[in-house]
């Protein structure tokens, strides 16, 4: 009793009912108003009639058999009765062709024949003094003779109960024509409400689900364009969404405890060997070596994982609000490779523009895109090889590309490398010291800019290139003119292209 369904249909069938009743109540009252002010304007119109049919067969004597048989033919068609006095109120002719017809001979109230002649017109309500058993609507108006004189009055009548009897039959078809309507309003209030609480409903069943943890129930969309249908479509976007950070948060933990596991295990196994002499002496420095390696290895991992919840909360309003030369990241960044790319033996093809390339957003968070690429790039790269970088506008964005040579990703890994903790070489044996958050740092970036990363790989060579938005152009000042008059030109050179052996030199 207390579902949106139930409350939904007994509010609409209330108004409905509401609005029936004062409908119908309306209808009542002006449909007896005008019932009778028809018959009225009826009578008004028979009893002119009458008079003038009086006047044009009687010749003077409203006795005539041929006025009363004109009478009759227009009681018949109008379906009222008529009759004649004289001038004292007696019934002289009827509109009853029975001979023996009751209503002749009888005297009519004098009251009755003053209001008419006086005013012109009597209509009433009324047994004109017991002339008739029931009240009839009456109308009543003298009949002049050719001197002016009023020579008798012609009386029109209706029975009320029959006039009444039209009108109930009005009310009647009335009552029944809203009744079946008010059934129709009321079955497809019953099925409109009840199509509308269906998925509310379902909603509820699965949000009691999603609170024991099963996220994959859904609320079946019917197509419905309204409100409901865009509440379902928006209800199931959300469980996609909850269900996918249900399985990311399951494959985090996973790959947390994956990750702590192993250089806690040897930690604390070499460390017990240690201490219960398991292990000799003269062997505990490489151990304690590794100890520290493992430990380094579990610092890297909580460093990396407290800069990612750093930039997950990142506003990306504020990021844009910033702005950097890109060139100048690329080049001082790659000097942090030296030691790295001489120790390869790599070449480095270096393609940055001569001029500063200014771009919206954080520079410490780009830098540490482009250090994330280009640690991967030298640690996978082959000795001998080749590393290429290049920068270059577009579209008003800025492109960055790292290339290298090396093993091809498996197109299947592709769609995968941004993942958390994710690795393509699943024995972990080629990457050591990885922790498998350095992609997925740089993705977490590029979308807090609201810029994209694409990664392509094909015949062991592995390109990944991203997006900036350039700033803004401003207006240029004028150059000044030096003491000798000429001004300053811009030197006109172009890119810079740098072919680099072994290690790039500032």
């Amino acid at each position: 009793m207390n579902s949106i369904y139930f409350k939904n249909f007994c509010t609409t069938a209330t108004l409905v009912l509401l609005c029936f009743l004062f409908l119908g109540a309306s209808f009542t009252l002006l449909g007896r108003s005008f019932v009778i002010d028809a018959n009225q304007e009826g009578l008004n119109t028979c009893a002119q009639e009458t008079v003038r049919t009086a006047r044009a067969f009687g010749d003077g004597d409203l006795t005539s058999w041929d006025l009363r048989m004109n009478l009759s033919a227009m009681a018949r068609i109008t379906g009222d009765h008529i009759f004649l006095t004289n001038a004292e109120g007696w019934v002289v002719s009827c509109s009853d062709t029975d001979l023996s017809c009751g209503h002749i001979g009888q005297c009519i109230d004098p009251s009755v024949l003053a209001t008419a002649e006086s005013a012109g017109k009597y209509s009433q309500l009324t047994t004109l003094g017991g002339f008739y058993a029931a009240p009839h609507y009456v109308v009543a108006m003298p009949i002049q003779g050719d001197n002016g004189a009023v020579a008798g009055f012609a009386f029109v009548s209706a029975n009320s109960s029959e006039i009444i009897g039209v009108w109930s039959t009005f009310i009647v078809t009335l009552l029944l024509a809203a009744g079946g309507i008010l059934l129709f309003a009321m079955f497809f209030t019953l099925y409109a409400s009840k199509r509308q609480a269906k998925p509310l409903n379902e909603m509820a069943t699965a949000a009691r689900r999603f609170a024991h943890g099963d996220f994959s129930v859904r609320v079946e969309d019917d197509g419905r364009e309204d409100e409901v249908g865009e509440l379902t479509r928006s209800f199931n976007a959300m469980a996609d969404a909850m269900e996918q950070s249900e399985m990311l948060r399951r494959d985090f933990i996973a790959n947390v405890s994956h990750e702590l596991k192993t250089p806690m295990t040897t930690i604390a196994g070499f460390a017990d060997g240690i201490l219960d002499g398991t292990i000799p002496a003269e062997e505990q420095s490489r151990y304690l070596t590794t100890i520290s390696t493992e430990t380094k290895r579990l610092n890297r991992l909580v460093r990396r994982m407290l800069d990612m919840s750093r930039i997950q909360r990142q506003d990306p309003q504020v990021l844009k609000s910033k702005s950097f030369d890109i060139c100048e990241v690329i080049v001082t960044t790659m000097l942090n490779f030296e030691k790295k790319i001489n120790d390869k033996h790599l070449q480095v093809d270096l393609q940055v523009p001569e001029s500063a390339i200014y771009v919206l957003g954080d520079g410490d968070a780009i830098t540490q895109v482009v250090y994330n690429l280009l640690d991967n790039a030298v640690k996978f790269s082959p000795e001998g090889e080749t590393l290429h970088v290049g920068l270059w506008k577009q579209g008003g964005r800025a492109f960055v590309s790292v290339r290298n040579r090396g093993d091809t990703i498996p197109p299947e890994e592709l769609p995968l490398i941004f993942d958390r903790f994710h690795k393509t070489d699943r024995s972990r044996s080629r990457d050591r010291d990885g922790v498998g958050l350095g992609l997925y740092i740089v993705k977490t970036i590029l979308d807090n800019h609201d810029q994209d990363i694409n990664v392509t790989s094909e015949n062991g060579v592995t390109e990944f290139t991203f997006t900036l938005e350039l700033r803004p152009a401003k207006a240029e000042k004028a150059p000044k003119p030096d003491k000798s008059g000429k001004t300053d030109k811009p030197s006109g050179k172009g890119d810079k292209s740098h072919k680099q052996d072994k290690s790039p030199k500032g």
